[in-house]
């Protein structure tokens, strides 16, 4: 008979339906509810992608699918089975559920992870926290993979993105070397950096790591999809780079947000609609890569890093 090894695939979270933004920003907010205003901008952003809410949650439920897929087809000659199960942190299942679920089936030992290839004491230090305080209520043991940014698989992948990119640049007359590519992450507040937090040098790796792979003549980092709180967070924001570039005549933009692994509103708004219409407005030519989403080579490295942690537990 196999052994069942559990894997808590933790994430951010995404309202189930468009009843439940309120509800989620609500969690967000630390219990205090958004305006009404605040409220319906809201809405409106999730009515403006795709229809709405329902697919971006669908987005989740197929990675952590394909990355279980992946598991017991990399360990299907073993006596080993991998059961995964989702762990969000500020929507229903949440991190706490993962791990009642895990224990309720019997599950024995786990391995946990975050769909963020990052790693910040604000982000995944968080979810590992939460996760390890209710697994040690059920003495149930759990390792944890803190970050994954320069698996050679995810630079692999993100690599062949761009350069898909900028060969459509290229088919339509603009050189390589005239495209700016802008990497991207979800910016944080500035205080991480007296921290001593190495969210920001490992995105740099990252994507020094893909234009040296991708040879991108021309690239520089961004942030974005800023909180708005009255503490300052990492800069440039996308839309104020944008506006530089305009400055400096630079007519075509590559987006590669480097730092989320499927399409939600970051993407899709964000990117998708806000800077697109900017774009629109400064006479620019802006694109961005594909988002990983289910990309086999994506659940290898989620496969990969699962199965190193738990060798490296029973070494």
């Amino acid at each position: 008979m196999s052994k069942k090894i559990g894997v808590l695939v933790m994430s951010y979270g995404t309202p189930a339906s468009l009843d439940d933004v309120e509800a989620y920003y609500t969690h967000i907010r630390r219990g205090n509810p958004p305006g009404a205003e605040q409220l319906k901008e809201l809405k409106d952003r999730y009515e403006a992608i795709v229809g709405g809410v329902f697919p971006l949650r669908e987005n989740t439920d197929n990675q952590v699918l394909g990355m279980q897929n992946m598991l017991n087809e990399h360990t299907k000659d073993s006596d080993l089975e991998f059961v995964c199960y989702q762990g969000l942190k500020h929507a229903f299942p949440f991190i706490e559920d993962g791990v009642e679920k895990m224990a309720a089936d019997g599950i024995t030992e786990a391995v946990g992870i975050v769909l963020a290839p990052h790693y910040s004491t604000m982000s995944v230090a968080s979810y590992i926290k939460r996760a390890k305080e209710t697994a040690e209520k059920h003495n149930l043991p759990i390792s944890f993979i803190e970050s994954y940014h320069l698996h050679p698989k995810l630079i692999e992948t993100l690599s062949n993105r761009v350069n898909a990119k900028l060969e459509l640049f290229e088919e339509t007359g603009a050189t390589r070397e005239q495209v700016r590519v802008l990497f991207s992450a979800h910016s944080l507040p500035e205080r991480i950096l007296t921290m001593g937090d190495p969210y920001r040098d490992q995105l740099m790796e990252t994507s020094k790591a893909i234009a040296e792979r991708a040879n991108v003549p021309s690239w520089q980092f961004t942030w974005q999809s800023a909180g708005r709180t009255a503490e300052p967070w990492l800069g440039p924001d996308v839309l104020d780079t944008m506006q530089e570039l305009a400055k400096e005549q630079v007519k075509y933009v590559l987006v590669a947000p480097i730092g989320f692994v499927s399409d939600h509103l970051e993407v899709l708004y964000d990117l998708d609609i806000e800077a697109q219409e900017l774009a629109t407005e400064i006479d620019m030519r802006l694109m961005r890569i594909d988002s990983l989403n289910t990309d086999p080579l994506y659940m290898e490295v989620l496969a990969d890093e699962v199965i190193r942690k738990y060798k490296e537990v029973h070494a």
